[in-house]
């Protein structure tokens, strides 16, 4: 008789590799998630990041590595004994069924009693809040309806372990941010472990107690929201996480670098060796300096754009050693007689704690870099 993987506490992915003949969706993957954990998989298309929620969720064998949920091997194990909740990107609901028909089905595949079901589905949609809908179907639904839907139906039975594939990708911008709260929030509520994976940076510094940025099947930084966004550990995941700009920089003598002719102090340790970068974060970088003060790296440019976007403006400027840089000031009624004029001359100030200095890859580096 298989084992079922009910009585998991975490889960631990140990060397995962997954070939598709030449190509390599995963390459050696490892990681391990803490039990009521909130790990977001964050990558561009193609990373690998939901050929890995295909293998822990059963659909998917991997080419060699080893997947563990709680002291169990389940690499092998059936989808349906692994005791966990799938929503897929596209929800996948049976047009056909009623909500509570779509919720139910998990349970009455586990040979769960009709009233006990009963009792299951409207506490269920009591949680997501749509109590009362277990008789509409499923196309008189809006898309923020089935996408409660189909997270109730992944939360009916219980599971220890519930897999998120982008579930809000189909929603618009207002409706994705309520329910980025909304998923959170229910998180907090169940205490269930949950892996999600996103493309969306800022869906996964919204939910996340930890991130795992991917990049060509592998995991180039494991950190908290806070961690990733402050201490990148290279071009890819500054790039990647938060409004950055890269900035190309020179070594100088005695292990110090510059930006053009502007000698640079930080807080940081400094990466040795080949390219590197500065990573200016849009938020970090003022007009002007605060009365003077030691604490500040400068730079003068010019304006070459000035963008409202509603509740900041975003402002471009060409530094004299040709680089661009993006500042984000937030915006109010008194502050749009200040903001500079497109041609007119500047300085921009970062502070010491806030220059971020990370290492580029050969492969990845823009030209201007590797120049």
């Amino acid at each position: 008789m298989t084992r079922s993987a009910a009585g998991f506490d975490t889960v631990s992915i140990r060397a995962l590799t997954k070939d598709y003949g030449a190509m390599k969706a995963l390459d050696g993957v490892s990681l391990d998630v803490r039990e009521g954990e909130f790990v977001s998989l964050l990558g561009p298309s193609g990373s690998g990041k939901t050929t890995l929620l295909n293998i822990l969720g059963g659909f998917d064998r991997p080419t060699s590595g080893r997947v563990f949920f709680g002291s169990t091997d389940v690499t092998l194990l059936q989808p349906h004994l692994r005791n966990i909740g799938m929503v897929f990107q596209n929800y996948a609901l049976f047009p056909h069924m009623t909500v509570e028909g779509n919720i139910a089905y998990p349970l009455r595949a586990r040979n769960v009693e009709s009233a006990e079901i009963a009792r299951r589905v409207a506490d269920a949609l009591t949680l997501v809040e749509l109590a009362g809908y277990q008789t509409r179907r499923i196309g008189q639904l809006s898309g923020g309806q089935k996408q409660r839907v189909a997270l109730a139906r992944a939360l009916v039975f219980d599971p220890k372990l519930i897999l998120l594939d982008e579930p809000l990708s189909a929603l618009d911008k207002q409706l994705r941010e309520s329910m980025q709260i909304e998923l959170r929030q229910l998180h907090a509520k169940l205490g269930a472990t949950m892996i999600y994976v996103t493309h969306d940076q800022r869906e996964a510094l919204t939910m996340s107690d930890r991130i795992a940025v991917m990049r060509s099947g592998r995991i180039e930084q494991l950190g908290t929201p806070t961690e990733l966004y402050n201490f990148p550990r290279n071009d890819f995941v500054a790039s990647f996480v938060g409004e950055s700009t890269l900035v190309p920089l020179q070594r100088s003598e005695g292990g110090s670098v510059s930006l053009g002719t502007s000698r640079l102090r930080t807080g940081r340790p400094v990466p040795q060796d080949g390219p590197i970068a500065l990573a200016v974060h849009a938020e970090k970088l003022i007009l002007d300096s605060p009365g003077g003060g030691e604490d500040w790296n400068r730079f003068d440019g010019s304006v070459s754009d000035v963008i409202y976007q509603g509740e900041s403006v975003k402002i471009s400027i060409r530094l004299d050693d040709g680089t661009s840089v993006g500042l984000r000031q937030h915006c109010h009624h008194r502050s749009m007689s200040s903001l500079p004029q497109i041609g007119s001359r500047v300085q921009v100030a970062l502070h010491v704690q806030d220059t971020i200095l990370v290492p580029c890859d050969a492969e990845s580096v823009p030209q201007a870099l590797a120049a």
